[in-house]
C-alpha cells in the first residue's frame, strides 16, 4: 500500500519558501504527497535536508514503505566490514526520513513508528558488533574463535534497555545498551583475554554507532546503565553482573529490567541471563515499597533538572517535567514491579500494553489506563515533532512564540488549540500519577489525637519496624489514619493494645507500610483482625506477606474448591525447578489461602461448616499437588516408584473434610509394589524401604520448618499397628489387616477415611475395598458396646473438659463423632460426614438425632471460631471484646453468657441421648 493512499493529516510549512524547495527536490511527487513533502520540509530543517539528499530513494520507498524498510534492513545485514560505517549512516538517513513522513502523514500509528526505529536500532547494533568482532577474531585475540565462527558473537550480547528494549525508540533517541558476555564458554585461563577482547569490541561498536562524520551518525549509544559504570568495564561477565544485582541492585535497576531484552549478539545467552535476574526484578511478594522508591526518583529528577514548578508550556520538558512521559512510565512500571512477581501476565515491556494489562487485572481503573495511554501516545508524538525539527536529542517544548508556531505547523494544528490541549493533558497526567505516588496525609480526628497521647503510641518509634528512615516516613503518613480507625472501634483502648502487639512483632516495616498506604482498605481489615484476635495479630506480624493475597484479585470471591486449588498449586510448582523453592512456594501459597479462609470466616462470608470444608480442601490440595513433587525428587536418587505407586489416605477430620485453622493431618500411606522387589535408580532400594523413606520424605516436606514456615503437623498413628507398624503399609498387608486383624475402633475410624492424593488406579481400589469392607453392615450390640468402652477410656484419659471445651466431654463433639461412626458401620453405609451419618442411626429416634446434630453444629462453631482466634483453650476473660463478639456472632448468640448456657444445654441433651443409646459397661482398670 502506498504512502499517498494512507495520508490522513498534513503538516503546514512554517517557512513556505523552504517548503517549496523541498517540493521541487521531489518533482516526481504530486497531490497530497507533494503537500506532505512541502509541509515537512517547510517546518523541519533536518527533514528538508534528508528529502533533498535522498529524493531518488524516496521516490520508490513511498510506493510501499514497509517493503522499503525490509529491503533496507537486508542491505544493512549484507554490508562488507569496510562499508559498515558509511552504510549504516545512509540507512539511518533513510529510516529517519521514511518513518518521519509516515508519522507526520498519519499513515503509521505511534507503535509502528517506534517499532521501525527500534528495528533499525537492533539491526545497526548487530551489524556494528559483528564488524567490531571480526578484527579480534582475525588477530586471534578472542580465544577459540575464528573469523568464520562468529554466529553467536563469542557469547557477547547487547541487552536493549529503556525505550529500545520496549520497542518504543523515539525519533532522535539515544540507545541504552548493557553489554555482557557468557564467561562459562571460556576456559578459566582464557577469561582475561576474552574479556579484554570483548571490551575492545564493545568500544569499537559504540564508536561506529556514535561517532559523527561527514555523513552524520548512526545512533547515540549510552553504555552507562551497566552495574557501577564508573568502575566496571564496558563489557562485563554475566556472573559478575548477576552478583551485583543480587547484592546491590536498586529499585530503579529493577524497573529498567522490565523493558530489557537481548538486542544483538548471543541472543540465547542474553535470554538465559535475563532468566536468572527474574527473582531480582520480580519479587515473590507484592512489592509496595517500590512506590516510595519511584516517588523518590521522581523527586530527584525534578530537583536535579529544576522541574519542580507549575506546568508552563514554554521550555516544559515533555519527558521529565510534570505530567510528562516519565510520570506515565513510572506509574506503569511501579505497578508492574508491585504485582509482576505474582502475575507473569503483567511482565510486559511496552508502556501502553502494561497499562492495559494492569487494568485487565484490576490494579488500576480501566478509565485511568485508557486516559494515560491516550496521553502517552500524544506526548510521544509531540516529542517526536520537537526532535524532528533539527534531529536534536531533546524533549523540551520551544521557549519562543516562533518555535511554538513551528511545532504547531509540523503537527498540522492551530497554535491556540495545541497549547490548550497540551496544558490540559499535562495537568491531567500529573493529577492522576501524583495521587498514586504521594497521597495526601490525613488530619487526625479529635478522638484519634487523644489516642495519640497514649503511652503505647509514644513507644512505637522504638520498635524494630520503625528503625529505618523510610519506614518512619511512610508510617508518619499512615499514623493519623490508623489512629482514626482505632478510635472508631467499640473499645479503642483494647484495639490499640491489640494493634500494638501486631506492630511490636513486625521485624521490618517498609514493605507493609507501603502496602497499607497504597491500599487503605487493608487498615480496616487489619484492625478488624487484631481487634478480634491478638493471637492472629501476632501471626500476621510474622507472616505479613499474606496481605498480598487480599489485593491480588479475587480474595473475596466464592471458594473455588479442592480441584481448582490442586490445579493452581500444581501449575505453580511446575514452573519452579528447585525442590526447596518448591517447598517454600507451597508454604507461601498455603498461608495465603489459609489466611483467606480465616478472613472469610471472620467477616461472615463463610459459615462454620463452609470454612471447615474449605480448610480441608486446602489440606487435600496441598497433599495432592505436593506428593508428586516429593516423589519426583525422591526418584532422582532412587528411581521411579516400584509397582503402582502409593496413595495418601486421609483419616479423621481430613477424611471427613472438616478441619479448623490449627488442625493437624491424620494420614496413612498405602503402596502397591506389584511383586516388584526394588526400585531401579542410581541408588536402588527394596520396595518396602523405598516406600517407607518416601513416606518420611512426604512428612518432612509437610512438617519441616523452612524460611516460609511449616505446612501442617502430620499424625500417622492411625496406620495398622499404630506406632509399632511400618510408616507405609503395602496394599496387600492393608487388606489383610483390615479383614482379619483390625479392631472395631479401626473400622470405626475407616468410616471417615478418604484417599486425598496419589495413584488414581490405586485410589479406586482402596475406595472400592473400603466400601465393600464397611458395606456389609454390623450387629449393633457389639459395635455399641465397643463405643461405650472407648467413651469410657477417653474420659478416663482426658477428662470431661471445661465448660468451653467443644471436643471433649459428655455430649460433646468427640462422643457424637463416635456415635456417627457407629451408625455408619452398623448400617453398612460408610458416610464420612458426622451430621449425615447420624441420620443412619435408626436405633435413635428423630428427636435424639436432632439433639446430636444440634450439639455437634454448635460445638463445631465454637471450635472453629476459637481455634481461629487463639491457640489456647477458650477463655472469654482472655479473649477480649472483639473475640467474644466474633464467637457470639458465629454461633448466633447475643453474648458469651448466652452462648455458654446454650452449649451446656445442648451438650447435656446430647449426652442423655448417648447414655440411652449405649449399653452400660464396666470401667476398665
Amino acid at each position: 500500500m502506498t504512502l499517498t493512499s494512507r495520508i490522513s493529516r498534513l503538516p503546514r510549512p512554517f517557512e513556505p519558501d523552504r517548503g517549496e524547495e523541498a517540493r521541487a527536490a521531489c518533482a516526481w511527487a504530486e497531490g497530497p504527497l507533494a503537500d506532505l513533502i512541502a509541509g515537512t520540509g517547510g517546518s523541519s530543517p533536518y527533514l528538508k535536508g534528508l528529502i533533498e539528499r535522498e529524493s531518488a530513494w524516496l521516490e520508490g520507498a513511498v510506493e510501499d514503505p514497509e517493503a522499503a524498510l525490509k529491503a533496507l534492513f537486508e542491505t544493512m545485514e549484507a554490508l562488507p566490514p569496510d562499508q559498515v560505517a558509511s552504510g549504516l549512516r545512509q540507512s539511518k538517513r533513510r529510516v529517519a526520513l521514511l518513518s518521519g513522513l509516515c508519522d507526520l502523514a498519519g499513515a503509521w500509528p505511534l507503535e509502528t513508528v517506534t517499532a521501525a526505529l527500534t528495528d533499525f536500532g537492533d539491526t545497526a547494533v548487530r551489524v556494528a558488533m559483528h564488524a567490531a568482532l571480526i578484527p579480534e577474531a582475525r588477530r586471534g585475540k578472542l580465544p577459540g574463535a575464528s573469523e568464520d565462527d562468529l554466529e553467536d558473537m563469542g557469547g557477547w550480547v547487547a541487552l536493549a534497555m529503556g525505550k529500545m528494549g520496549a520497542h518504543e525508540l523515539n525519533y532522535s533517541s539515544d540507545i541504552d545498551l548493557i553489554c555482557l558476555f557468557d564467561e562459562t564458554r571460556y576456559d578459566p585461563a582464557d577469561y582475561h583475554d576474552a574479556r579484554a577482547s570483548l571490551v575492545r569490541a564493545t568500544r569499537k561498536m559504540a564508536q561506529t554507532l556514535n561517532e559523527p562524520t561527514g555523513e552524520g551518525y548512526v545512533l547515540r549509544t549510552d553504555l552507562r546503565l551497566r552495574p557501577d559504570p564508573s568502575v566496571t568495564p564496558v563489557c562485563m561477565a554475566m556472573e559478575a553482573a548477576e552478583r551485583y544485582y543480587e547484592s546491590l541492585g536498586r529499585t530503579w535497576e529493577r524497573a529498567a529490567y522490565i523493558k530489557a531484552r537481548p538486542s544483538a549478539g548471543d541472543m540465547q545467552a542474553g535470554a538465559r541471563f535475563l532468566q536468572t535476574l527474574k527473582p531480582f526484578v520480580w519479587r515473590k511478594h507484592l512489592d509496595f515499597a517500590a512506590i516510595q522508591d519511584a516517588h523518590d526518583m521522581r523527586l530527584r529528577y525534578r530537583e536535579h533538572k529544576g522541574m519542580g514548578g507549575a506546568i508552563t508550556l514554554p521550555g516544559h520538558n515533555m519527558k521529565l517535567g510534570r505530567g510528562g512521559i516519565r510520570e506515565i512510565e513510572f506509574f506503569t512500571q511501579t505497578r508492574q514491579l508491585i504485582a509482576g512477581g505474582r502475575d507473569p501476565e503483567l511482565r510486559l515491556r511496552g508502556t501502553v500494553p502494561g497499562l492495559t494489562a494492569l487494568a485487565e487485572k484490576g490494579w488500576i481503573p480501566e478509565d485511568v489506563a485508557e486516559t494515560l495511554a491516550d496521553h502517552y501516545r500524544f506526548h510521544r508524538e509531540v516529542e517526536h515533532r520537537v526532535q524532528m525539527v533539527r534531529d536534536a536529542q531533546t524533549h523540551v517544548l520551544p521557549s519562543s512564540p516562533e518555535g511554538f508556531q513551528r511545532l504547531a505547523c509540523l503537527m498540522g494544528r492551530d497554535l491556540a488549540d495545541l497549547e490548550t490541549d497540551l496544558h490540559e493533558r499535562l495537568t491531567e497526567v500529573h493529577g492522576l500519577t501524583e495521587s498514586f505516588f504521594a497521597p495526601e496525609e490525613g488530619d487526625g480526628t479529635p478522638e484519634a489525637q487523644e489516642l495519640a497521647q497514649n503511652e503505647i503510641v509514644v513507644r512505637w518509634p522504638t520498635y524494630p519496624a520503625l528503625r529505618s528512615e523510610r519506614a518512619v516516613e511512610i508510617f508518619r503518613r499512615l499514623r493519623p489514619e490508623i489512629l482514626r480507625r482505632l478510635s472508631e472501634t467499640a473499645k479503642p483502648e483494647e484495639a490499640l493494645v491489640a494493634f500494638d502487639g501486631f506492630l511490636a512483632g513486625l521485624p521490618a516495616g517498609v514493605q507493609l507500610f507501603s502496602l497499607f498506604e497504597a491500599n487503605p482498605q487493608l487498615i480496616d481489615l487489619l484492625i478488624d483482625i487484631v481487634g478480634t484476635s491478638p493471637d492472629l495479630a501476632r501471626y500476621l506480624a510474622r507472616n505479613a506477606s499474606v496481605f498480598d493475597a487480599v489485593i491480588g484479585g479475587g480474595f473475596f470471591a466464592p471458594w473455588p474448591g479442592a480441584a481448582v486449588l490442586r490445579a493452581d498449586l500444581a501449575e505453580q510448582l511446575a514452573q519452579e525447578q528447585d525442590y526447596e523453592r518448591q517447598l517454600d512456594l507451597t508454604r507461601r501459597w498455603g498461608k495465603e489461602w489459609h489466611f483467606r479462609v480465616g478472613v472469610h470466616l471472620l467477616r461472615g462470608l463463610m459459615e462454620p461448616e463452609e470454612a471447615g470444608q474449605a480448610y480441608a480442601h486446602l489440606a487435600e490440595a496441598t497433599l495432592a499437588a505436593l506428593f508428586p513433587v516429593v516423589q519426583q525428587e525422591f526418584a532422582r536418587k532412587h528411581g521411579a516408584a516400584p509397582g503402582r505407586g502409593a496413595v495418601v489416605l486421609g483419616m479423621g477430620s481430613l477424611g471427613s473434610a472438616r478441619l479448623h485453622a490449627r488442625s493437624d493431618l491424620d494420614i496413612i500411606v498405602i503402596y502397591d509394589p506389584q511383586d516388584v522387589d526394588a526400585s531401579d535408580g542410581r541408588r536402588p532400594l527394596p520396595s518396602r524401604t523405598y516406600y517407607a523413606r518416601l513416606t518420611q520424605a512426604l512428612v518432612t516436606a509437610m512438617t519441616a520448618p523452612m524460611a516460609e514456615g511449616r505446612l501442617y503437623e502430620v499424625d500417622m498413628r492411625l496406620r495398622p499397628s499404630g506406632n509399632q507398624g511400618p510408616v507405609a503399609t503395602s496394599w496387600g498387608a492393608f487388606q489383610s489387616y483390615q479383614k482379619e486383624q483390625a479392631w472395631t475402633w479401626e473400622h470405626l475410624a475407616l468410616t471417615r477415611a478418604r484417599v486425598v492424593a496419589g495413584s488414581p488406579e490405586l485410589t479406586a481400589d482402596v475406595e472400592a475395598f473400603r466400601a465393600t469392607l464397611l458395606g456389609a453392615g454390623r450387629d449393633a450390640a457389639p459395635v455399641l458396646t465397643e463405643v461405650a468402652k472407648m467413651r469410657g477410656r477417653i474420659r478416663a484419659a482426658k477428662g470431661d473438659g471445661g465448660p468451653w471445651e467443644a471436643k471433649l466431654g459428655p455430649g460433646k463433639m468427640q462422643e457424637i463423632e463416635l456415635i456417627a461412626q457407629a451408625a455408619s458401620l452398623i448400617a453398612g453405609k460408610p458416610v464420612r460426614q458426622v451430621p449425615r451419618a447420624i441420620l443412619k442411626a435408626d436405633w435413635l429416634d428423630a428427636e435424639g438425632q436432632g439433639a446430636l446434630r444440634t450439639a455437634y453444629a454448635l460445638g463445631w462453631a465454637i471450635q472453629i471460631g476459637s481455634r481461629l482466634v487463639s491457640d489456647k483453650p477458650l477463655d472469654p476473660e482472655e479473649l477480649g471484646a472483639g473475640g467474644c463478639a466474633f464467637l457470639s456472632r458465629l454461633t448466633g448468640c447475643p453474648d458469651m453468657g448466652s452462648l455458654q448456657e446454650r452449649f451446656a444445654l445442648a451438650a447435656r441433651a446430647a449426652a442423655d441421648v448417648i447414655d440411652q443409646a449405649l449399653p452400660e459397661v464396666e470401667e476398665e482398670t
